[in-house]
Parts: structure tokens; sequence; C-alpha cells
């Protein structure tokens, strides 16, 4: 990482002659100033191929930001690998900020700074830090942040810059990219495409660049092979003799534009004495900028100190304070119109100079494109280069250390260990490709059994992480095999994560491959009398397959309330608190499910594993469903949504579905659901979600034979073991409603299976309602009421009231059903389950009791997010917390709650206590 103060160089063409015309560019660029300049922040890519003005239009931004603070960074090809390079960049004028950042932001990015020792940092935590220094920055003054050559940003910094200009709605501050192309880190921001100069523009450029008259034909040829791009239009007619000019010998031929640039300064370098091409090699190789290097290294060449006089004067380079290319093509060219043996010479020099103590990572990346073969000492070097990277939390930076520690690796055992972690660096990157290509490599050697069965591991999990859910179980599978007689511990995991994976694929799942890893994990040896919680939890998951759920209801109920009661390791909590939660529903444990998704969440937020948190936010979501908590189960769809957008993680829409499904609002809901179902498609665990959804909303609208032909699609999925288990007493009341008992009976059967095992409240509550609707007894649905009331389960409390309700208006006993009417409809009207309520409603109306129309509270106007920074707000976060929980700034956390307080008609956070509605209300 660079020492502080230290800044690079980045290429600037000539301005004056590349910015003419561009009126559309230029208003583009007053508006974005405009806008931050009163507050409202703006990012904005700016995108052409080489030559065509982007840095002239980012150089016209800057002098065009009167009464702005202005901050520059640029991408060099040559750091690439540097984690978090050029955001240190970006931020260097601002670190004495940093110590008033909130405590785990602060941390975060002193870590990828290098400047502090801590935990890997989560690089979305390092964006946040970023937002909120820019924010605080831009309190005094509008900042605008200009960024060039952002293709050749390291993956790091392209990542929280991406991330910071998404989150810009109420901040004065903006950023500006240039890129040559479109950039994943920075698709959907708005972007301006620079073309080519108009004709007649490109030809007055020409003109001007020109001492002597140019022939016409030769004036179109070049003005068309230019595409009017003004950087070749400065350049292509260099080295050109006059004679060649003027009869049109010798013009650029069928190269691609920039590499005929590129060729146009390299004939220009052609023409400069041999101590300075050399020069400019190693200006080319130094990416810092900074002249003292370039002189230290030179006087090791034996390279004058006038050396770099001839490419100055032929407008090249620039040589004070910094190091400046006219153009990266200048770099380029520079850099690749010499030898290999040459190239290796000047980064010899460069690493002999720079310092190994604050600069241990550039001088490694020096010496290793300075090794001509294999060299041991190199790559031990950039091992510990990929440690210090890891320990940033620039894990593509890791991973491109030790594929070049792999390449001058000799000894077969250590080059197969340094590829294994170099493929898990990059599957930890996202780059899975290169993590399968440095796999095959560690198998090209002689691999022992325990990396044989790491390779078989990391495969694995790159299939899951990659879509390629027919292959992972089958892969997780062997690895998990393959490391039984190494690590016991990692060999349940791996048979967790075979378990998930085979789950998840269902139908496209290998025939037979689960009930082979359930098989697998009966077999492994068992610890006795004590157990802990993840061993229970698979070897549970491993019985529901093999031997059903009443075999698998101990082992399952006792993991799941180990997991509730504190009864295990933070790391098992953060990767497998999601899973025991699930299964906590799945038993009919009230008592852990909510508790155990609540403490994953906290622990996950603590932990900074932000992959993770939209998962277990799913299931918290569905706990506070099941309680009737559809305020706090909208905040965890608004949180999931934003964290999952902030990550760039994909999350099924599985609690928005049941969420209005449960409301009763049935446009929305029918729609999304016919949207699921078609892209997931019906065998998918997501559309029979989706299904069960569909089935609980007609339901609650009275639409019995759609409720049943739902609930059937939902209850048919053979691979999924708990959705369809769920949506069982779905199936029953609406089979029962339509006159098919033989439906519902054999629905039934299957229910009995599950709530008989858990012998729970919840689980003989629904049983007892289920086994009423089929037998008229009222002591059943007394029980159901009775069991159900113990329980925090409002609406399935309810529903009861209402099937027993009905039931009584239907024997005649009007003055009970009414009782019990009220009772489950006032708890509807509470919760917000507008279908069942007017369903009950209609049912009241029958006993003569009439009952007025429901209204929508006013916080139905407030967005998501402004609902959920509201929630928080009321229960007693501050801005900075509540930006933190987000992924936003404190101001914009403060615009967002203005907002909020405008449509709910109240002045301050005290009022958001009446306005907002809680569980109860």
């Amino acid at each position: 990482m660079e020492r502080p103060g230290q800044r690079r160089s980045f290429s600037r063409p000539h301005r004056s002659v590349e910015m003419r015309d561009r009126q559309a560019e230029r208003e583009v660029i007053a508006e974005f100033l405009r806008a931050v300049r009163t507050g409202a922040g703006r990012a904005l890519v700016v995108r052409g191929e080489p030559g065509v003005g982007k840095s002239a239009l980012l150089d016209h931004l800057t002098e065009s930001a009167s009464g702005c603070r202005v901050a520059r960074a640029a991408g060099v090809e040559s750091e690439m690998e540097l984690a978090y390079a050029g955001l240190h960049q970006l931020l260097t004028p601002m670190l004495q900020r940093v110590e008033g950042l909130p405590g785990p932001q602060r941390t975060a990015l002193r870590t990828a700074f290098g400047l502090s020792d801590g935990a890997p940092p989560d690089r979305f935590l390092v964006g946040l830090a970023t937002l909120s220094l820019l924010s605080e920055l831009a309190e005094e003054h509008p900042l605008v942040c200009v960024v060039d050559d952002e293709q050749w940003l390291d993956r790091a910094s392209a990542q929280v810059l991406g991330f910071v200009a998404r989150r810009l709605d109420a901040e004065p501050v903006g950023v500006a990219f240039a890129s040559r192309a479109v950039a994943d880190d920075l698709s959907g921001l708005p972007e301006v495409l620079m073309r080519g100069l108009e004709d007649a523009d490109a030809r007055e450029l020409l003109a001007a660049s020109l001492s002597a008259p140019l022939d016409q034909q030769v004036a179109n040829r070049l003005v068309a092979d230019s595409g009017g791009n003004p950087l070749a239009l400065l350049e292509l007619p260099r080295g050109l003799t006059p004679a060649e000019l003027a009869g049109g010998f010798a013009l650029p031929n069928a190269m691609a534009l920039p590499g005929r640039i590129e060729a146009s300064f390299r004939r220009r370098l052609d023409s400069l004495p041999d101590e300075c091409r050399r020069l400019l090699l190693l200006a080319a190789a130094e990416p810092i900028g900074d002249p003292v290097l370039v002189w230290r290294a030179a006087e090791r060449l034996g390279l004058p100190s006038d050396a770099a006089v001839p490419a100055a004067e032929a407008g090249l380079l620039e040589v004070g304070a910094h190091v400046w290319f006219r153009h990266p093509l200048v770099r380029s060219a520079a850099y690749r119109a010499t030898s290999a043996s040459a190239r290796q010479e000047a980064h010899r020099a460069l690493a002999d100079v720079t310092d190994p103590v604050s600069d241990p990572d550039r001088r490694a990346w020096h010496l290793a494109h300075a090794a001509s073969g294999p060299d041991e000492s190199v790559a031990a070097e950039l091992e510990r280069s990929a440690e210090r990277a890891q320990a940033r939390g620039g894990m593509a930076a890791a991973a491109a250390f030790l594929r070049r520690a792999v390449d001058l690796t000799t000894d077969p055992a250590l080059r197969a260990e340094r590829a294994l972690a170099a493929a898990q660096a990059s599957f930890q990157a996202g780059a899975f490709d290169p993590a399968l290509s440095l796999l095959a490599a560690a198998e090209a050697g002689t691999l022992d059994d325990f990396q044989q069965a790491r390779v078989d591991l990391l495969r694995g999990h790159i299939a899951f992480a990659s879509g390629r859910f027919q292959d992972a179980p089958r892969l997780l599978r062997r690895a998990a095999g393959r490391l039984e007689q190494f690590d016991l511990q990692l060999t349940r995991e791996t048979y967790l994560s075979a378990w998930a994976a085979a789950v998840g694929a269902g139908h496209l799942a290998e025939e037979g491959i689960l009930l082979d890893i359930c098989r697998a994990v009966g077999e492994l040896p068992k610890s006795g009398t004590d157990p802990q919680p993840l061993e229970l939890l698979l070897d549970g998951l491993a019985l529901l397959i093999t031997d059903g759920r009443a075999a698998s209801a101990p082992a399952l109920l006792r993991a799941a309330r180990m997991f509730a009661t504190g009864d295990r390791t933070v790391e098992d909590m953060v990767r497998w608190g999601w899973l025991a939660a699930a299964v906590s529903i799945a038993v009919w444990d009230d008592d852990g499910r909510l508790a155990i998704a609540e403490q994953t969440v906290q622990l996950v937020r603590d932990a900074g594993a932000l992959a993770q948190l939209p998962v277990i936010l799913t299931v918290l979501g569905t706990a506070a469903l099941l309680s009737g908590d559809f305020p706090r189960a909208a905040s965890a769809i608004a949180e999931g949504d934003t964290i999952a957008a902030a990550t760039g993680s994909m999350v099924a829409p599985h609690i928005s579905l049941r969420l209005l499904a449960m409301q009763g609002k049935e446009a929305e809901a029918l729609a999304m659901i016919e949207a699921t179902i078609k892209q997931a498609g019906e065998d998918s665990i997501t559309a029979t979600n989706a299904f069960w959804a569909a089935a609980m909303l007609h339901n609650g609208c009275g639409r019995y034979a759609e409720a049943a032909a739902a609930a059937r699609k939902a209850t048919s999925n053979t691979f999924e073991p708990w959705i369809s288990i769920w949506a069982l007493p779905e199936l029953i009341e609406a089979a029962v409603r339509g006159g098919d008992l033989a439906t519902a009976r054999e629905a039934f059967e299957r229910l009995t299976e599950t709530t008989q095992p858990s012998g729970t409240d919840w689980a003989l509550g629904i049983e007892a309602r289920s086994r009423a609707l089929l037998s008229d007894a009222e002591e059943l649905y007394e029980e159901a009421i009775e069991r159900l009331g113990r329980t925090q389960l409002r609406p399935e409390l309810a529903r009861s009231q209402l099937v027993y309700g009905e039931w009584l208006r239907r024997a005649g006993r009007r003055t009970d059903a009414r009782r019990q009417l009220r009772a489950a409809y006032d708890q509807f009207e509470a919760i917000g389950m507008g279908a069942f309520a007017e369903r009950t409603r209609r049912e009241l109306a029958a006993t003569g009791e009439r009952v007025g129309e429901r209204n929508e509270p006013a916080v139905g106007d407030l967005t998501a997010q402004e609902a959920l920074i509201a929630q928080l707000a009321r229960d007693g976060l501050s801005n900075p917390e509540i930006g933190a929980r987000l992924f936003l700034s404190a101001r914009t956390v403060k615009y967002h709650l203005a907002k909020v307080f405008t449509k709910l008609d109240i002045t301050s956070r005290a009022q958001l206590d009446r306005a907002l509605p809680g569980p109860g209300q």
C-alpha cells in the first residue's frame, strides 16, 4: 500500500484541442455540478474508446467545479493487483478524518489500507466507511470525485466506488468515472457515451495539428480512419513525411484504432535516443509517478540525469513533482516496445530501490516481473504479499499474487499447495473460471489425499455459487467422503453443505444423491452423550430423509433448542444459524424459531458477514409473519433487499409473497406469484413457496377451489422437506370447504406425521384444528384455540377462532359464533390480515352483527425503505446507526426521515411511536 502522501500518475490529454465542440457533453457536466451544489448527489460514467476525449471531459469537469472540493484518482494497469490501491489514492487527502468515523467503519477502512491490523474487513463495510467519509467532507463544501481509467482500477476499489456511487441521493457529492467499456461495478449508473468529433470539427483539428497543407484525399482517409477520435487525428499523421501526407502513401492499415494510435506512439518512441527509451520504460513500469524512485532506478542503470529531455520535448512525458505520461497509450507503447529482458531489467532496478518495509507488496510485484524463470525466494515474497492482501480483505489481489507465485514455484508439492490457495482466493473473489483453472493446475501435479479432498470441496462450492446446482451435491458429497479421515468437523460442515445443495437443487439434482448423502452421514462416528449442536443438526436432517419425521424430530428439536439457548459457537451460528432457525420452524418449535433468527441476525451483523445476512433475514421475516408482526416482517424484507442490492446477491421473494398473501393484497400478491412461478419454474422450491402463498391468499378470500389447486402443487414437491408440510393445513381447509374429503384426509395423515413427533402446542394446535375441520368435533376446535393461545402465533389462533365461529354459525349457535368471530375479526384487524378480516366480517354479518369497512393505515403511504428507517428511528437508533444498518450515510437517513415526518404529519421522532403500527396494533 502507498505511503501517506504519495500520489500516483495518471494520463492527461491536451484539453484545448480535444474539447472542441462537445456541447451536449458539457451540458451533462453542467447539470451534474448543479445537482451536487444543491445537495442532490450524482454519479456519472463517461465511456468511450481510448483517445476520444474522456479524460479531457473530466478535466473540464474539475475546472468547472468552482465552489467544490475536488478529489482525483486514476486506475493504472500495472496496479490492478494491489488491493484498495485506487481507493487509497482517492482518499489519501482525507485520511486524517478517518478517526471520526463510527468504530466498525473506522477499523474496516484502516485495515483495508494496511494502517492497522484486524480481521479482513467486509468490502461493503469499507464502502460504507468511504461513503461516510465523503459525506462528512461534503458538509463543508460540495465534493466532486473524479476517477479516470476506471477499467484499470483494482477490483476492491472498483467495487467500493461503485457501491458509493449508488448511494448519493441526499449527498452534496458527485462521483464521475471515465472508462473504456461497460464495467460490471458501474452498471446501471447514468452514462455519457463519448463518440468521435463531427466531420467539420475533425477536419479543423486535423488541420490545426499540421504545419503543412494536406492532400484532400489524404485528409478524407485520415478523418474516416480516425472515426473523429481526437487523439487519433493528432497522432496518426505524426511520423509521416510530407510526401507521404501529400500523396497518401504509408497510411495506417486495418489495425484497430487503439492499436494504430499506439503504433504511432511507438514510431515516435523509436526516434528517441536509447537512454531516453530506457528511462521511459522505467517510468512506464513504475506506476506511482514518483520521480525519486524513477531517478534512483535510473541511477542504478547508469542513465544520465538529462535522459528524459527528448521525451519531454516531444510532448510524451512530463517530469516534475510527478511523472506524467501524455496518454495511457504512451505508457503502453513505452512498455511493450521493448524486449522481455529489458523489462525484467527495469523491474529489477525498481525492486532494488523500493522500500521493502513500507512498500513490500509493490517490491514483490516488481521482483515477480523481473524473474526470468522459477524463483522460490520471489514466490515466497508473493505468498507473504497474498497474506497481507487477504488480511486487508483484498481477495482478488491475493489471488493475483498467488497465481504469480505458482508460476515461479518448481517444487511440485509446494506448487500444488499454492495453486489450491490461489484457487480458494479466486473463488472468494468471485472469479470462478480462474479458480477452476487453478484447480486443474493443482491436479496436474501430485496431490495427497487431503489436497484432493480440498479440490473436490472447492469444486463443489464453485458449482453451487455459480448456479450449477445439479453438480454441487455430488461434488460436495465426494469431498465430504474424502475428508472423513482428516477432519471430522470439516466433514460434517461439508455434508451439511451437500444436504442443503441437494435440497436446493430439487429435481435438478442427481437422482438418489440426497439419500446417499444422508446414509453417509448416518455412518459417521458419533460424539457419544454430548454431541455438539452442528452434529445434532446434521444427524437430524439425515434422519429426516432416511427414517422419516418421527425419527428425526428429537435430534432436530434438541439442535434447535441448543442454537436458541446460545449453546453454539459464533462461527457455527454465522454459518448455520439460518438453517437451525428454519429447522426450528419445521419441527413446530415456537420457542426457538424467533430466538434463533434474532440471535443469528445480530451475530451476522457483528461479524460483518453481510453476504449471509439476506438469507437469515428471510428466516427472521418468516418468524415475524408467524407471530403476526407484519411491520417487523416488512422491515426484514426491506433490509434484506437493501443488503442484497449492495452485495449484488439474489434473494428469493419468499417473505414478500407470504406477507402480501397474509395481508390479502390480492392484485399485488397474484401478480408477484405468477411472475415468480414463471421465472423459477413450477418444480422449484421458489415456486413451491409461491403456491403456498397463493393457497393462503385464496383461503383468506374464500375461494376454496383455487386454494385447493394451489395447495396441491405446494404439497407435491417431494424434494422440499418443509414448505410442502407447512402448506398441508391450507390444503385441508380448502379441500374440506370444497367437499373433497378424501384429499383432506390424505393431507391430514401427512400432517400428523410431522405434528405428532414434535408434540408442541403449535404442532398439536394445528393438528387439532385440522382434525376438527374433518370431524366437526367441537372439543377439537376448543383444543386448537387453547393450545394456540399458549403460543405467540396470533394468525393461527385467529384462524382457529374463525373456523370455529363458522362451524358454530352453521350449527345455528349465533351468539357463540359471534363471540369467536368477533375475537377473530379484532385479531385479523390488529395484525393487518385484510382478506381474512373481510371473510370474518361477512361471516359476522351472516350472524346478524354488522361491522364497518376496514381502513388502511396512513403508514401505507411510506415506501419500504422509509418505513424501515422510521421503525429503526422509533426503536431508538441514531441516524449513523441506521445508516450503518442500511448502508446509507447519516445525512441520507436524515433526508428520508424528513420525508417520513411529512407523510405521517408529525414533527419529531418522539411522535413515531404513535404514528407507526406495532405488533399488537
